[in-house]
């Protein structure tokens, strides 16, 4: 299943990375649009690999599991680059990038529970915002501006950015609800009466 064409697709997304962070230092406007062409391929695979496998009767486990660990991957190497070149907000920035650790150790615990954590339609939206949000800040100070002399690509994306933020916040807030929820039930007690082993990362 490794080599079907919608875990290629998820793979390919996971394998851009390293070029698409090396582009960021290509000397003026080449860097911004070629770091912007390839942020937004590989956003049309998350795009497609979805649909392709449902089309070709291929979901799998390992796609379930690949797809929103190369889509973390792809946006944390966007928003980590952006910052280091002080070309994007750092708090939003925190904000998104905390919140994606905390729902996927929050996804894990949930998961032993045989919890399912659907995704919320704000979720969708803040994902789409913030996506979007990427995309004006790696075109930056190479684009024109957008019918406004102070609406530029690096200040649109950075409102969208906050934007992104703020629903993160809300969103992240229904997660943790959800989480506690599950934590305040009580295990049962071993039968031998030991404790039950630590988990370490």
């Amino acid at each position: 299943m490794l080599t079907s064409l919608p875990n290629l697709l998820t793979l390919s997304r996971i394998a851009v990375i390293p070029v698409f962070v090396a582009v960021f230092y290509l000397p003026g406007i080449w860097g911004h649009w070629t770091a912007f062409g390839l942020f937004v391929a590989a956003a049309l695979t998350d795009y497609f690999d979805g649909k392709v496998a449902r089309w070709l009767g291929q979901t799998s486990a390992l796609g379930r599991f690949l797809d929103p660990i190369a889509d973390k991957l792809l946006i944390a190497a966007a928003i980590i680059m952006l910052v280091w070149l002080d070309r994007a907000p750092v708090l939003p920035a925190i904000v998104i990038l905390c919140r994606e650790i905390l729902v996927s150790g929050l996804r894990e615990f949930l998961a032993e529970l045989r919890v399912d954590v659907p995704v919320s339609r704000l979720a969708k939206w803040k994902t789409a915002i913030q996506v979007t949000a990427i995309g004006f800040l790696l075109v930056g100070a190479a684009g024109p501006a957008l019918g406004h002399p102070d609406a530029t690509p690096d200040a649109v994306g950075a409102v969208l950015l906050w934007l992104a933020a703020l629903i993160t916040l809300i969103t992240g807030y229904g997660y943790c609800r959800m989480g506690l929820k599950h934590m305040m039930i009580e295990e049962p007690a071993p039968a031998d009466g030991k404790e039950p082993a630590k988990r370490s990362a």
